[in-house]
């Protein structure tokens, strides 16, 4: 429970977190920022790391930092064209282990990865892969599972790429760039932690909805009870 309140706390004052780290690490930052972004699409493991709102604070810390003479600064298109290529080296490497190991985690008995879900996501992806690429994008926990499902699939690579590389230029670019423009407006800078909470909760809304159709369908579904 502590470590959740301290997850909640962190994502809540990410512009405080982020600031404090700038000023320590330096042009450092520029790694860690890399890494954390390549981690959130890279690993099936790592769904929980700040996505959207890291983007946002970022951009915003960053501008706000380039107009304090004296303050240790980032240059925005460099953070940019870094970030970019976390984002689209991560949902490769993701790709490749679901290509690599996705068939032998889905089981017909998995509570979770169920062979049946394979083939549904096959149907899927033939259908709507570029799409489903992009839009994962904006999509927290949907956005680390979907390159790894899409290669699991063994969706066609060359197709994946082009996909891939046009949602994280879209993620990347709208999120930084918004959080560099808009961050430090003095209405959203001193209630940044409620925009941040606002980011999290409108990037949860496609996936509620998505499980209320499901249950909807599920529900429709099942035979009538006498």
């Amino acid at each position: 429970m502590e470590f959740l309140q301290q997850a909640f706390d962190y994502f809540r004052h990410l512009d405080v977190h982020l600031a404090d780290m700038l000023r320590q690490y330096g042009a450092w930052t520029y790694a860690i920022l890399f890494l954390i972004i390549f981690c959130e699409t890279g690993l099936v493991v790592t769904p929980f790391l700040p996505g959207d709102s890291l983007l946002f604070a970022a951009g915003a810390i960053t501008a706000a930092a380039n107009n304090q003479p004296g303050e240790q600064a980032l240059s925005i298109i460099i953070l940019w064209l870094v970030l970019m290529v976390a984002a689209v080296l991560g949902d490769t490497v993701n790709y490749q282990i679901g290509r690599a190991v996705g068939l032998r985690v889905f089981k017909e008995d998995a509570r979770v990865m169920k062979l049946e879900y394979l083939r549904r996501t096959e149907k899927f992806y033939a259908k709507y892969g570029g799409k489903t690429i992009i839009l994962a994008r904006f999509i927290p926990i949907v956005r680390t599972y979907a390159p790894f499902v899409a290669g699991a699939s063994r969706m066609d690579y060359p197709r994946f790429l082009s996909f891939n590389v046009i949602g994280g230029v879209i993620w990347i670019t709208s999120f930084l760039f918004a959080g560099y423009f808009f961050g430090n407006i003095p209405a959203v800078k001193h209630n940044f932690e409620y925009v941040v909470i606002g980011i999290i909760l409108v990037s949860l809304v496609p996936p509620i909805l998505e499980w209320l159709k499901h249950r909807r369908e599920q529900a429709a579904a099942e035979p009538t009870q006498a």
